[in-house]
């Protein structure tokens, strides 16, 4: 799976997971792709700004030598572990989550653990209010996708 960062012509910027990028050339041309906070179906592919950076080499066991494979498989479990959590512990609460995040830091809904989407400009709107969150790509099954 590879993480493209997106955005639509809203401004809104998501992330997606696809399995290559045919694949993403492939939806954005035939425009499956859509916005997940407003829906619009104008989506471009933006220059990502992660990277890994490693401060030293990992030991490894005598006469072995890990593939690169290895490491991405294992890197995947994790993530799809930590993405079925957050599926099952935390609310959905989609395109509101800058509005209830706040309200429950203000008190005006009871404390509980949410997720869902937000722009740059609610989270810079939280950050200012002292609301303490973050960001975590999702994994989205194909079976999710139709």
């Amino acid at each position: 799976m590879i993480i493209f960062d997106l955005a639509c012509s809203n401004g809104h910027n998501f992330e997606g997971w696809f399995e290559s990028l045919a694949d993403l050339e492939a939806q954005l041309n035939s425009k499956a792709l859509v916005c997940p906070v407003c829906n619009d179906a104008v989506v471009v592919r933006r220059p990502s700004t992660f990277g890994v950076v490693r401060s030293r080499p990992e030991p490894q066991e005598a006469g072995r030598r890990e593939a690169p494979g290895d490491r991405f498989a294992e890197a995947l479990e994790h993530l799809k572990a930590l993405s079925e959590a957050l599926e099952t512990e935390f609310v959905d609460v989609g395109a509101g989550f800058a509005d209830e995040a706040l309200k429950i830091h203000y008190g005006a809904s009871p404390r509980r653990k949410i997720r869902g989407l937000s722009t740059g400009d609610q989270e810079e709107t939280l950050r200012k209010e002292g609301v303490e969150f973050f960001k975590v790509p999702m994994l989205v099954r194909k079976n999710q996708l139709s």
